[in-house]
């Protein structure tokens, strides 16, 4: 059996990601372990389970999102709380007892219940229509919140004085408190009413008792109650873990003398932290990481790590043809998280320089970061160097749709100045692809690019012009390596002016997306997975 340990957290706590349906996420929920997962799921290659540390009550909705509603799962806080159903439950906030005399009064984002014309609760809804937590008011305080379950009970429930948080119960269906934890110093008591913690085995459930009646931290609870649960698996069960702070000691100490591999993904594991894991990354049985770039990292930092290292992309590539030779406009997308505000002036002006030539062409700056401001920020960097650089301003703005008449006729305004400078702003995978489908050449000229925007460039066959080589963009093969921006506007000619070299950077790309299929990948676990095996 191969376990998955997932590092699905809110920022450093164990806790899900789960938010209210109005919120924009500020992060995409897709990382290496969602990919592996999906691999595993749809291929049936190799017998596999998730290994949930987290706290999460929506569990069951989150996989949905990802397409694997079905896969097989093992929850350290199920077992915590001795929940044994796995089936979300249909439940209406309407089916809790209320006190006599309760409104509800429906605003546009959630529900509020008042009891006497005095507020007394505030209902908040996930993205799936089903009531997520409720908070209970005292006046203008916030007394309690109550998180509810998928599966129909409360399952955890944080009492406030004052309005700040003091403690958080974590509840059995039956609606008893197992386990405390204290929010100021963290410690956590166990309920001396017979606290004891559910594990299912091949041979039954088994209802443990909690092996002290308090501990220093969450973290400590979940050591106890996962080293009991691998203590009952079979020595050949591998384990599959993505790097994260949070739980790397807790690892660490629950799989020692057992076989696992670690997995790094883009930035999620602090790389000024590899030294201290460099005990647990020796007695790995094999790394993981999603680009060469993150292999030549670990081996800078752990020169002497013994620990074989492999690259595995967890994006796979689907042949995906675009439809920017569809449109009108040639259309030029720029990431530019990370950038600093000097090279972003000099890009920009090298773009502005560049449109000047090509009046088909369109700059498309790209962000991953769903700050409310983002989108303005970055318009208004583009307006400040269009003016500094004696450009108007307001060639950077807004995609709109030119009024009609009322004959159908577009109307013309002899003031109007046609945008070319805009931003997209994609969280999740869906909305990048989406935005991708229209382009018609990549600039990324960051020191860390995006590797999924990499992978989805060569699915679609767009042209790339990059900083450096990579295993995914080939120098005059599906891209352009470019090292100083005095080249861009040449480079940019070679793709939109001449179709021949952009056909061949399409047709190069799909040779190159061949070596990262599915297939291709499932081989490289299965090699990775029988290597462990054998050893």
């Amino acid at each position: 059996m191969l376990y998955f340990i997932p590092a699905w957290y809110q920022e450093n706590d164990w806790r899900e990601n789960e938010q209210r349906w109005y919120v924009r996420r500020t992060r995409t929920e897709f990382d290496d372990t969602v990919k592996q997962i999906q691999l595993f799921h749809r291929s049936g290659a190799y017998p596999y389970r998730i290994m949930l540390l987290s706290h999460a009550p929506n569990f069951r909705h989150f996989l949905h999102r990802q397409g694997i509603y079905h896969a097989p799962y093992w929850s350290c806080f199920d077992s915590i709380q001795c929940v044994r159903r796995k089936k979300i439950r249909m439940f209406s906030f309407r089916d809790i007892k209320w006190p006599e005399h309760t409104e509800f009064t429906y605003s546009p984002f959630a529900v509020l219940a008042y009891v006497d014309r005095v507020k007394y609760a505030q209902i908040e809804f996930g993205e799936n229509g089903n009531p997520i937590q409720i908070d209970m008011y005292n006046g203008d305080w916030i007394t309690r919140r109550n998180l509810y379950d998928d599966r129909g009970f409360i399952s955890g429930t944080t009492v406030y004085e004052r309005g700040q948080p003091v403690y958080c119960d974590y509840l059995t269906p039956e609606g008893k408190w197992n386990i405390r934890e204290y929010i100021g110093d963290g410690h956590v008591e166990v309920n001396p009413d017979g606290g004891a913690f559910l594990l299912n085995t091949e041979d039954g459930e088994e209802l443990i008792p909690f092996g002290r009646a308090s501990y220093g931290s969450l973290g400590e609870v979940i050591l106890e109650v996962l080293n009991a649960f691998i203590s009952r698996l079979p020595q050949t069960d591998i384990f599959c873990l993505a790097m994260h702070r949070l739980h790397r000691e807790v690892l660490e100490r629950a799989l020692e003398g057992r076989r696992y591999v670690a997995t790094f993904f883009e930035n999620r594991f602090p790389w000024e932290d590899l030294c201290t894991a460099g005990r647990f990354l020796e007695n790995a049985s094999y790394i993981i990481t999603d680009s060469q770039r993150n292999t030549q990292q670990i081996r800078d930092a752990l020169p002497a790590l013994a620990t074989p290292i492999r690259d595995i992309t967890p994006y796979d590539t689907r042949r995906d043809y675009g439809i920017s030779q569809q449109l009108n406009v040639q259309k030029i997308l720029v990431p530019v998280d990370g950038m600093n505000d000097r090279f972003f002036y000099a890009l920009t002006k090298e773009l502005a320089q560049y449109l000047e030539k090509n009046e088909k062409a369109r700059v498309h700056y790209f962000t991953r970061n769903n700050d409310y401001d983002r989108k303005d920020k970055i318009l208004s960097n583009v307006q400040a160097v269009l003016r500094q650089e004696g450009y108007d301003p307001r060639l950077a703005g807004e995609e709109t749709n030119r009024e009609q008449s009322e004959n159908g006729i577009e109307e013309e305004d002899e003031d109007e100045v046609t945008a070319k400078f805009f931003v997209e702003q994609c969280v999740d995978e869906l909305a990048t692809s989406r935005c991708l489908r229209e382009q018609r050449v990549i600039v990324d000229l960051r020191e860390k690019m995006s590797l999924y925007l990499q992978i989805s460039g060569i699915s679609m066959g767009i042209p790339q012009i990059v900083r450096y080589e990579t295993q995914y963009v080939r120098h005059e093969r599906n891209g352009y390596v470019l090292q100083d921006l005095a080249g861009l506007q040449d480079t940019l000619d070679r793709y939109l002016r001449e179709l021949n070299q952009w056909n061949h950077a399409m047709v190069e790309a799909f040779e190159i997306g061949e070596d990262y299929t599915t297939a291709k990948l499932i081989g490289h676990w299965k090699e990775v997975i029988e290597i462990i095996g054998n050893d």
